[in-house]
């Protein structure tokens, strides 16, 4: 038999999978370091991690899926990497890492990026870049520029964390066009380096690695990567992807109207359009979807976060007494649709970027202390971070989207049938439910340089369908409790 090796590179652990080239199916998937990865954070904001500590446990995690599974080094036929979006890894001309790398959750160049979109114009961002520079990779070069000019000096080329895990394989540097995207380094209007962006922040051009297709040949394993990771030299690396594009891919998400949802700690939502107009270009992320080609029909991944998602429920479980998930569902599902009038507004994990870096917190509104308890509390709770999704969807709506098909992960949020229930009757599409990981997805894209989109959607539907959540047929009490939570959330923003 064999097999593919799938790679997510995360940010609290390193998950690596095997699946079967013939069938799909996934063999199994391991996960290092056991304990959550730490990062580095010398001011308050700022987050950074050692590279070479994803490549240390890239590797034992190879090593441990192999020995589990008794698979031997030639039995792996390709590579396929996913890895956190944003992150800005420095090399020299050896290809050493100058300094840690700055990842997705430091956020040290706001400022700079918001002044690049106030100098550039949101016309032009928009038009150009289809985002503001913000605090994304291409701004957090710019800020070791300004604040390390002696790093900078010695730069050979930047990389994203995909792109430094498939060099450590192959020893060869290169990204894709969607990688560049979602460092706001690509223009598409012109289908190429945002030049504009780079001659704005004083950025050498001859710092951007050299491009290759997203599904391909990308590179492949050299010995000193054999040596390493125990991956036979000259297994091809097939693909690489960020994490939110990659988990699209992982739910057969690529085509316009599809979209993909995972309700995690936070909750993200990433809808696949062809349309390169932009109204939301601070509120919403665009980014070249896996799929994107150079002059054909575009297909662009419209990124919306919900900080405030599952961290709102385990906020919950840690604070009421109650003893498990399972038994606030059930305290939940004894309470009518709308909570007996009791809303709960969850953005209490920092700033929402879909109410335009508010930082509003949790609020709980109409609570009567004579007549609601915890199961209240649990419903509107589940309720609300259900609202705050069909919030995000109207703002896609009103940005382009025409939602066919939401699949979603079987993660925290969506294995409660009052959320998804909720979710689908507002939205009144389906949402299909998969029990699938970033790791696995990135294994079978790997099979993706062949071309076959068909069979690789197939195999999704196969292996991983858990079941479809359909729309109740009487919206009613559903749509007066989210207009009732949607007007107390406009009463906090018209104050703010």
């Amino acid at each position: 038999m064999n097999y593919y090796l799938g790679l997510d590179i995360g940010s609290s652990s390193i998950k690596v999978a095997l699946v079967e080239i013939e069938t799909g199916k996934s063999l199994g998937v391991v996960q290092e370091p056991k304990e959550e990865m730490g990062m580095f954070a010398k001011k308050n904001g700022w987050a950074e991690q050692k590279p070479e500590d994803w490549w240390t446990h890239s590797c034992n995690a190879i090593k441990r899926l192999k020995k589990q599974y008794n698979i031997s080094r030639t039995q792996i036929k390709g590579i396929g990497i996913a890895y956190q979006m944003h992150g800005l890894v420095l090399v020299d001309k050896e290809g050493n890492p100058l300094r840690k790398s700055i990842i997705w959750c430091d956020s040290r160049a706001v400022e700079i990026g918001n002044k690049a979109f106030d100098a550039i114009g949101e016309e032009a961002c928009a038009t150009n870049l289809l985002n503001s520079p913000a605090n994304f990779t291409a701004s957090k070069l710019k800020w070791v520029k300004d604040n390390e000019p002696d790093i900078y000096k010695s730069i050979y080329k930047f990389m994203l964390p995909g792109d430094y895990m498939a060099y450590k394989f192959s020893n060869v540097i290169n990204t894709t066009i969607s990688g560049l995207s979602e460092g706001i380094f690509w223009n598409f209007k012109k289908d190429s380096v945002a030049d504009f962006l780079l001659e704005h922040y004083g950025i050498d051009k001859a710092l951007v690695p050299d491009i290759v297709e997203t599904f391909g040949v990308q590179c492949a394993v050299d010995e000193k990567g054999e040596e390493d990771s125990g991956i036979a030299t000259g297994t091809p690396i097939y693909y690489r992807a960020g994490d939110q594009p990659n988990n699209a891919l992982s739910l057969n998400v690529f085509n316009p109207g599809e979209v993909a949802a995972t309700g995690g700690t936070s909750g993200v939502v990433y809808a696949v359009t062809n349309s390169l107009s932009v109204k939301e270009s601070a509120r919403v992320n665009n980014f070249a979807h896996v799929n994107y080609k150079k002059g054909t029909d575009p297909r662009i991944g419209k990124l919306l976060c919900i900080n405030g998602a599952g961290i709102q429920y385990r906020w919950l479980l840690n604070n009421l007494d109650v003893s498990s998930y399972e038994d606030m569902n059930i305290l939940a599902s004894e309470i009518p649709v709308g909570s007996d009038g009791v809303s709960l507004i969850p953005f209490g994990n920092g700033a929402e970027r879909m109410l335009n870096n508010k930082e509003i917190g949790t609020r709980i509104a109409n609570l009567n202390l004579n007549n609601h308890h915890k199961g209240h509390i649990c419903r509107a709770a589940l309720e609300g971070i259900a609202f705050s999704f069909v919030y995000g969807i109207e703002l896609l709506k009103s940005d382009g989207i025409k939602a066919k098909v939401i699949r979603a992960g079987n993660d925290n949020l969506f294995r409660s049938e009052i959320f998804a229930n909720t979710v689908a009757t507002l939205i009144g599409q389906e949402i299909e439910i998969y029990n699938t990981t970033g790791a696995i997805g990135a294994a079978r894209a790997a099979d993706l340089h062949k071309g076959d989109f068909e069979n690789f959607g197939k195999s999704i539907m196969d292996n991983d369908h858990v079941m479809t959540f359909m729309p109740f047929k009487d919206k009613e009490p559903y749509l007066k409790a989210y207009q009732s939570w949607k007007n107390e959330l406009e009463l906090i923003l018209n104050k703010e």
